[in-house]
């Protein structure tokens, strides 16, 4: 109970701490050497989520990363980048944005970790893939198409290396303005990720004032 208590009591002193915007670099974030360019328009601030579904860290971020998303400011823009390590990685990558092509991305997505995590189905054949797309009111026959397509894995291959350019070797992690790194291990915990996130898109905001 006395290790719980700490537990709580840490967690909360960085909530503190991050609504007040007072990080500490290299301890509850990292930055990168050498800045991402970021994908979004001039003015934006861009926060990106690095996962793979076969992660249960990502799975049990989802929840409180979403909420964190939809009380995003408009100046902020969130997306998701699926890690490629090879394997099962790719293969998800590649459903991903398969799904994003086809349109239904965000219909499946949450469904995606679900089938993964709490049904045992590793979705990684194309056959597999197609039959689960095929909930979301497309064809199995164009599901296999999306993820055969050479778009989709251009797509990618342009995922491979933009987080090589961020230096990332695991997941989950936000990607603050393409510079700022949060992981489970600087945030102190899963639900603290977002929070830590939210001060350094305060921090953003101010050195663009300067």
């Amino acid at each position: 109970m006395f290790k719980s208590l700490i537990v709580a009591l840490a967690g909360l002193g960085l909530s503190t701490l991050a609504s007040a915007a007072n990080l500490v670099e290299g301890e509850h974030y990292t930055t990168l050497d050498e800045p991402v360019k970021t994908l979004v328009e001039e003015g934006k601030i861009e926060v990106t989520e690095a996962f793979w579904y076969g992660c249960p860290h990502c799975y049990n971020l989802e929840e409180p990363l979403n909420a964190w998303v939809a009380e995003l400011p408009e100046d902020v823009v969130f997306q998701r980048l699926p890690a490629t390590m090879g394997g099962a990685w790719n293969k998800h990558a590649t459903a991903f944005y398969a799904a994003k092509e086809l349109g239904i991305q965000e219909d499946l997505h949450d469904d995606f970790f679900d089938a993964y995590h709490e049904q045992g189905r590793r979705l990684t054949e194309v056959e597999d893939i197609a039959a689960f797309f095929s909930n979301y009111g497309v064809s199995e026959e164009e599901a296999s198409e999306a993820l055969t397509a050479f778009g989709v894995k251009s797509q990618v291959n342009q995922a491979h290396a933009r987080m090589r350019n961020m230096g990332l070797m695991g997941v989950p992690a936000l990607i603050v303005d393409g510079r700022y790194v949060v992981t489970p291990s600087t945030a102190g915990s899963l639900d603290n990720m977002p929070q830590v996130a939210g001060a350094l898109v305060d921090k953003v905001r101010e050195e663009r004032k300067d």
